[in-house]
C-alpha cells in the first residue's frame, strides 16, 4: 500500500504530497509548493523545506518530482527540491502545448524552448512507471488545461485540479487550452476506476458549511455525490454549468508568476543584462 503524506498550505489552499513505498524507501513528490510573495516578488522555501525535512526524516529516496499540470495558482518547488534531494522532474507530454500558448502570451525569447526539455521526463498517456516496487500509471485528463495528468500509483490517485472535494465540485475550464466537454470526459475515465481507490486532491477551498479543510476522498464518493459531476449529470448539463460559472471567476492571484515559472519546471526566467530575473505582466491580456 502506498504511504501518502500531505502538506497543506493555507495561503494558496494547495496540497503537496510525498507518495512513498516504505518497503523500498523510494518516493515521489507530487505538486510541490514554493512560497511566493506577490508584493515583493520574493520566493521563499519554508513550505518546500518542511517537505524535504520529512523525506530526510523517513530516509526516503526521491525518484520522481511530479507536477500534475502547469499550475496557475501556486509556484512549483520542483527545481528547488531536485537540487536538495535529487529525483527526476516530470509532467505530461502535452506541456509543449501549454508552453507554446503561454510563450506567446508572455512574449518569451528564443531562449525559451517549447519542447518540454526543461523537465527530465514527459509522461505519455497510459504510461506506466514505478515508485519503488509500486506501479504508477499516468492518465491524460485534459479539460482544466490541455496537459493535465492524473497519476494512479498503487491504490492511490492524485488528480491535481481535475476534481475538488465532492461538496465543492470540479476545476475551471476557461484557461487557454481548457475545455469543459473534455474535462467531463476525463472525469468519466476516473470514475471507471474501482470505487475504493483513494483520491488525493491538489486543492481544497472548504465548501460552505464544512468546518475543516479536506483533501482525501474516493472514486466512489466522487462518482455518487460530486455536486457538479456525479453519475446522474450529463455532459451537456456539466458543460452549461461549468461555462456559466467560469464566466464569473477572476484570474487567479498568482497566475502570472506561477505559469512563467511552472512551465520551466520550477526554474526562474533567464537573467537579463543586469543579472536579475523578471516576471512579466502582460497588460489587458489575461
Amino acid at each position: 500500500m502506498l504511504d501518502v503524506t500531505a502538506f497543506f498550505d493555507n495561503d494558496t489552499n494547495n496540497v503537496s504530497y510525498i507518495a512513498a513505498d516504505r518497503q523500498t524507501g523510494q518516493c515521489a513528490v507530487i505538486d510541490s509548493l514554493l512560497d511566493y510573495d506577490s508584493a515583493s516578488g520574493r520566493t521563499m522555501t519554508e513550505s518546500a523545506d518542511k517537505l524535504i525535512a520529512s523525506v530526510r526524516e523517513n530516509d526516503f529516496s526521491v525518484e520522481w518530482i511530479i507536477d500534475t499540470h502547469v499550475h496557475a495558482d501556486h509556484v512549483t518547488a520542483a527545481h528547488y527540491i531536485k537540487s536538495k534531494l535529487g529525483g527526476k522532474t516530470a509532467i505530461g507530454s502535452n506541456i509543449t502545448e501549454v508552453q507554446k500558448v503561454f510563450g506567446k502570451i508572455f512574449n518569451e525569447s528564443q531562449a525559451f524552448h517549447t519542447d518540454g526539455s526543461q523537465f527530465d521526463h514527459l509522461f505519455e498517456d497510459n504510461e506506466t512507471y514505478a515508485v519503488g516496487s509500486i506501479t504508477g500509471k499516468a492518465i491524460h485528463t485534459p479539460g482544466h488545461t490541455s496537459a493535465c495528468m492524473v497519476h494512479h500509483i498503487g491504490d492511490a490517485l492524485f488528480v491535481g485540479d481535475t476534481l475538488f472535494m465532492p461538496d465543492f465540485g470540479t476545476a475551471r475550464c476557461d484557461f487557454p487550452g481548457g475545455d469543459a466537454a473534455q474535462l467531463y470526459n476525463s472525469i468519466q475515465k476516473i470514475y471507471q476506476l474501482p470505487d475504493d481507490t483513494r483520491m488525493f486532491l491538489c486543492h481544497d477551498y472548504k465548501a460552505p458549511g464544512r468546518d475543516e479543510f479536506a483533501w482525501e476522498t474516493t472514486v466512489g464518493e466522487q462518482r455518487r455525490s460530486n455536486v457538479q459531476v456525479n453519475e446522474n449529470v450529463s455532459q451537456a448539463e456539466f458543460v452549461a454549468m461549468r461555462q456559466a460559472r467560469d464566466k464569473k471567476l477572476g484570474t487567479p492571484r498568482l497566475m502570472v508568476p506561477s505559469v512563467q515559472i511552472n512551465m520551466r519546471a520550477g526554474e526562474f526566467p533567464e537573467p537579463e543584462s543586469n543579472g536579475r530575473r523578471y516576471i512579466k505582466v502582460p497588460l489587458n491580456t489575461l
